[in-house]
Parts: structure tokens; C-alpha cells; sequence
């Protein structure tokens, strides 16, 4: 049996081929790629976020450089490829891609360096398509910390969350560090997102969310991407097979999380395991959920009706 639809919450596709000084790759249906606009699968409607990835090393104007051409690229993109793609910032236009049998282009930020520590930087990249920003990578930033320190937040960061909430921007809380983590449960007052994050309790890498964590963002009707890469599936890393990312799934079904789990592989931004390894294998893990005993209900949910729900109330 195959799902009605799949949205990913984040993959690296857009910006893999620009670190070379490169902006004019068709990154989009390269098939060099993990992720094509040929290799998804042409029975399911898709829905992607494609992530600006902005380095850690680049900050003030060089960022902000990186974030406008990787835009550009994109933009360039989705007039190139129009009969078969196209760039969506709500739920309405995503479900007018799929009735048009296109995937559906959300385009995201993965680190907050891209604001350049200028909160009107915030509105303008909304403007630009902007629907998620992921606050920080695993360095620091002008808005806090990812995994290498364990400081929150800044001052910058806190009015970003703020200023982000306003403009109808996404917050993303996959890469920050369990501090700053919780300074956006101070300072958050919508509902936000993880695009990429598993289960600490399962496998312990810090990247992954803590039960505690996982019980708050189901308080507060949030949304949690399961990340396909191997060190953050299993202690080591070494996937043997879709039951490790079943373990995941279960954990989080134990402690609520039936409507707040979702998908984010992180395509084109880690090596990932063999089952889990393209587009097609990853709407096969719909039937094997369904071999598992999880109602077609739970794994709609986790394929695309979680994600679609909570973004008809929280991306505008």
C-alpha cells in the first residue's frame, strides 16, 4: 500500500552543490543527488522544504550574500522546472501543486546566521519565501548555540523567536542545544517545529530530543520531523534495518506524540542508511509501518496528515 502523500521537512538538496562558489547547479533534479525532482515517486503527492543551508564560518554580509544567491538559485529553479514543481508558502498553494501533480517547494533556512543579527532582516526574508528558519547549526550564531556550547539564546535570539513569531516565520529547534531549547520554551508563544530531531531516549546523541522535550512540544501542539541519518537512529550509527527507525516512532507514540510526528530526512545533508537511502525507500517505510501493526490513521499522520495539520494552523 502506498500513502496518499509524504511531506519532508528538510533536506540539503538546494544548497549541496554551492560551497564550491558555485550558485547555477540544477541542484533540483541532479541526478548526483539523493533527492530529485525524478526520483520522487510519481503515484505520491510531495511536499519539500528545501533548506538554505548557511556555513557556520559565514556571518554578517557574507551570509547574507550566500542566503540571497542560494535564493536566486531557487527562484531560477522553479521557473526552470515549473511543469513539474512548484513553490508553495501555505498549505493552500501545496494542495494547488498536488491537484496540478507537481511537488510542492517549501523553502526553509538552516541557521539563523542569515538574519545577520538584524531583526528587520526577519520580515524581508519572509518576504522572500521564507517559511522555517532553523535557529542555529551546530556552532554559534548571532541568536545562541547548536551543540558545541551549552549557552541559550542570546538577547538577539529571544527578539528573533519574537520577531519570527510576528512575521509568520516557522521556528526550528533542530540543531540548538538543549539550553537554548529551553529558553524558546520561555519565550515562544506559537506553536514551532523540529524539522530533523529523534528520540534521545533511543539513541543518545545530543542532536536528538529529550523525553522531557518531547512531552513540552507535544503540550504545545508542536511538530517533529524523524531524521533519517544513522548516528541519530542508533548508538554507533550502524542502521540495520527500517526497525531502528521504528523504535523511534514507538517511543514517541508512548509518550503522545500520535499527531505531533512527521518526516525530515535530511536528504543531500547526511549519508543515510540503505533502507532509507532515496525518495522511493522512503514511501516504502509507509508500508512497513502498516506491517508493524500502526493504523493507516498513525501513519498518514506521520506521512503527511501531521504535518499538513499543523501547517494549515501555523504557516500563513
Amino acid at each position: 500500500m502506498r500513502p496518499y502523500a509524504l511531506i519532508d521537512l528538510h533536506c540539503d538538496t538546494l544548497t549541496d552543490c554551492m560551497y564550491a562558489g558555485s550558485n547555477i547547479i540544477d541542484t533540483l533534479d541532479d541526478p548526483a543527488r539523493t533527492l530529485s525532482l525524478t526520483s520522487i515517486p510519481k503515484d505520491i503527492h510531495w511536499a519539500q522544504f528545501f533548506a538554505v543551508f548557511v556555513p557556520d564560518e559565514l556571518r554578517g554580509e557574507k551570509a547574507i550574500r550566500f542566503f540571497d544567491a542560494a535564493c536566486a538559485n531557487f527562484d531560477r529553479q522553479m521557473r526552470k522546472f515549473a511543469d513539474r514543481v512548484s513553490p508553495c508558502r501555505n498549505v493552500a498553494d501545496m494542495e494547488r501543486a498536488w491537484a496540478a501533480g507537481k511537488t510542492a517547494a517549501f523553502l526553509s533556512v538552516e541557521n539563523g546566521s542569515a538574519f545577520a543579527g538584524d531583526l528587520s532582516r526577519i520580515g524581508k526574508t519572509k518576504r522572500q519565501g521564507v517559511c522555517a528558519v532553523t535557529l542555529t547549526w551546530n556552532g554559534e550564531n548571532e541568536l545562541g548555540s547548536g551543540n558545541v556550547t551549552d549557552r541559550g539564546l542570546t538577547d538577539f535570539g529571544r527578539a528573533a523567536v519574537r520577531e519570527m513569531e510576528r512575521c509568520g516565520i516557522l521556528i526550528d529547534i533542530s540543531h540548538l542545544n538543549d539550553a537554548g531549547l529551553a529558553d524558546v520554551f520561555e519565550t515562544a508563544e506559537r506553536p514551532f517545529l523540529a524539522t530533523h530531531s529523534n528520540a534521545r531516549a533511543i539513541c543518545a546523541h545530543k542532536r536528538n530530543l529529550t523525553d522531557v522535550q518531547i512531552k513540552e512540544m507535544v503540550r504545545r501542539g508542536c511538530l517533529i520531523g524523524l531524521n533519517y541519518y544513522g548516528p541519530f537512529l542508533r548508538d554507533g550509527g550502524a542502521v540495520r534495518s527500517l526497525d531502528d527507525v521504528y523504535r523511534h516512532v514507538a517511543h514517541f507514540f508512548d509518550l503522545g506524540a500520535r499527531k505531533n510526528l512527521a518526516l525530515g530526512s535530511d536528504f543531500d545533508g547526511a549519508v543515510l542508511p540503505p533502507c532509507l537511502d532515496s525518495p522511493e525507500k522512503a514511501a516504502d517505510f509507509y508500508e512497513y509501518l502498516l506491517s508493524r501493526g500502526v493504523s493507516q490513521q498513525d501513519a498518514d499522520g506521520i506521512f503527511f496528515e501531521n504535518a499538513r495539520t499543523f501547517l494549515r494552523k501555523n504557516l500563513g
